[in-house]
């Protein structure tokens, strides 16, 4: 499968004191996504986005504050409020077997062992216990864990994604 370049992996909730230090919700497993002195790309929905360095990353609640170059005080903070956070996948560490990013799942076709083809998935969300495929085919949606129970193979070269859902779906 094709590489995307860059990923989505967080996004501006807030602000915190009157130093620019923003409030982030993290899409990424772990803070050093975030490592100081690497470069994030803040996408605002309806202006131009800008690169910035990281000055600084702290643990804060859910989510975490970020200190970047160049925002140094709450009224520029306050501008970024909603941002998307992007990184180019290159500063992304390269994965272990049996383990994905979720933006390269997005898309993949996915077929049950019985039913055949049941969609694409549309999008993933964290739970407790296991993140959730939302798999959708025309007005059908199908909420699928990312458990070894359900999910039988993935083969991002292929597209393809094989499950086995429990009799009753």
């Amino acid at each position: 499968m094709e590489k995307t370049a860059s990923f989505t992996i967080g996004k501006v909730t807030g602000v915190h004191g009157l130093n620019g230090n923003l409030k982030v919700w993290s899409f990424a497993h772990s803070i050093e996504s975030f490592s100081p002195g690497s470069r994030v790309f803040l996408k605002p929905a309806k202006k131009k986005g800008q690169y910035f360095n990281i000055l600084k990353v702290l643990p804060h609640k859910k989510g975490f504050l970020l200190s970047l170059e160049g925002i140094d005080n709450r009224n520029l903070a306050e501008d970024c409020v909603g941002s998307e956070i992007i990184i180019d996948r290159d500063q992304l560490p390269e994965l272990q077997d049996d383990n994905w990013y979720w933006q390269d799942l997005i898309g993949l076709d996915v077929f049950d062992h019985e039913k055949g083809f049941i969609g694409k998935v549309k999008e993933i969300f964290p739970t407790g216990a296991h993140d959730i495929l939302v798999v959708t085919d025309n007005n059908n949606e199908t909420l699928v864990p990312m458990h070894k129970h359900f999910i039988k193979s993935i083969d991002t070269k292929k597209k393809a994604i094989k499950i086995c859902l429990p009799e009753e779906y």
